[in-house]
């Protein structure tokens, strides 16, 4: 019985500390102040520090795993922690690929202080791309580790359709910068649609979409990494020109196809040879020919932007505000928006609502207009890219589109000639 009455009186003092005032509390005419009540907050410090030291471990284990070593087992281990932590337990934030829009708004917007986890989570995947290839996208990415996690089958899709598919990230991460620079929205964050399945809840219809990656996943790899995530484009540049770059095999390549077919992401180029036998003379023209029409897709894209830009600055709110305050006032209506009868209890100014979308439209000209350019420069180059056909005699990595996943080690039989000689020798 004493110690059911404890057990009790212990809830009654929990209720009591964490209570909350339900009602308000009396008006004392003797000057009676109440106490301040301080409540616990957790400590968002200490888990800032672990989400940084979780990135730098997962990512400096999986370059000793894929770069040092060539296996693959410790990538599947990043994935289950990476899922586990970032993903379940971190509800998907602090997330490096929206990150991208954060940095972009601090370049352009020197009010804007942008939290240093933040940049963190952004440059440190860069570094290590930079350095020892894309081992973020390998696993220690909760957005790519769930789609590795549920990988079993790998369909090939045609090469003209991925082709035309890669390019989508780079025109997704071009109005990503766009709109974050423009402060209208952070739209990696708003459509990501793996966060739901994260938090277990939010919009169906991105959920939906995200079941639909994952199912996807299943038979084609990494489809949202390789036709959708703008950081991947990214880091894709950066692992270009690696420094220490994952390798098939230290042994010579026999031509046994079977890392070529066991790539999720199509990411090792056959061998190739040049049927044509075209003159090297020939191909430098053709090549001349295709950088100068590089400039006319890049001014193309600029104009057509730009006579978009007042379309596209509609995703500002201050845009659509303008509209509906011009709207109210040219056609008055009885019933009111939650957003005009916020404006007129401010007692704001049409005046100075107009000088601000007056300045945004401008905003929107000028960086629609370089966003056009960006996008004329991708496809120019995507459509230069398929046109250039270098001779291989051997299977060789495309190092900008390796996730590093390590999948292919097991099917080398090379690797696995070493592995016995090692084995031998012990």
């Amino acid at each position: 019985m004493k110690k059911l009455l404890f057990i009790f009186l212990s809830l009654l003092l929990l209720a009591g500390v964490y209570a909350q005032d339900r009602f308000p509390r009396p008006d004392f005419e003797s000057g009676y102040q109440y106490p301040e009540v301080h409540y616990h907050v957790p400590n968002e410090i200490f888990w800032l520090a672990a989400d940084i030291f979780m990135l730098i471990a997962l990512m400096g284990f999986v370059t000793w795993a894929v770069v040092k070593k060539r296996i693959r087992k410790p990538v599947i281990w990043v994935s289950v922690v990476s899922v586990a932590y970032f993903g379940f337990f971190r509800k998907g934030c602090v997330c490096s690929v929206g990150s991208v829009q954060n940095v972009a708004l601090a370049l352009v917007d020197s009010s804007y202080a942008m939290p240093l986890s933040v940049f963190l989570f952004f440059i440190l995947p860069v570094l290590f791309a930079f350095l020892f290839g894309r081992v973020f996208c390998a696993g220690v990415c909760p957005l790519g580790a769930l789609q590795e996690l549920v990988s079993i089958k790998k369909y090939k899709i045609s090469k003209a359709v991925s082709s035309v598919l890669e390019i989508l990230p780079w025109l997704y991460l071009i109005f990503a910068l766009l709109f974050a620079v423009t402060q209208s929205r952070f739209i990696i964050c708003r459509f990501d649609p793996f966060v739901g399945i994260f938090r277990l809840g939010g919009d169906f219809v991105l959920i939906s979409f995200g079941v639909f990656l994952l199912v996807t996943a299943i038979f084609i790899g990494r489809p949202f990494c390789r036709f959708l995530c703008p950081y991947g484009a990214l880091l894709s540049l950066f692992s270009r020109v690696s420094l220490w770059r994952i390798e098939l095999t230290q042994k010579t390549c026999i031509n046994c196809e079977l890392c070529h077919n066991a790539c999720p992401v199509d990411a090792i180029k056959p061998p190739f040879e040049n049927k044509v036998k075209e003159s090297r003379m020939q191909g430098v023209k053709r090549v001349l020919m295709y950088f100068a029409v590089l400039p006319l897709m890049i001014f193309a894209g600029a104009l057509l932007m730009r006579h978009f830009s007042e379309d596209l600055s509609r995703v500002h709110k201050d845009v659509r505000l303008y509209e509906m305050v011009i709207q109210h006032e040219e056609e008055p209506q009885n019933q009111l928006s939650l957003e005009l009868e916020a404006f007129y209890m401010l007692g704001q100014s049409i005046d100075d609502l107009t000088q601000t979308y007056n300045v945004i439209q401008a905003e929107y000209k000028f960086y629609s207009t370089v966003a056009g350019m960006l996008i004329g420069l991708v496809i120019g180059l995507s459509l230069i890219g398929f046109s250039l056909k270098r001779t291989r005699k051997l299977y060789e990595i495309d190092h900008a589109a390796c996730i590093d996943c390590g999948r292919c080690f097991s099917y080398c039989p090379q690797n696995k000639n070493v592995e016995s000689e090692n084995t031998i020798n012990q």
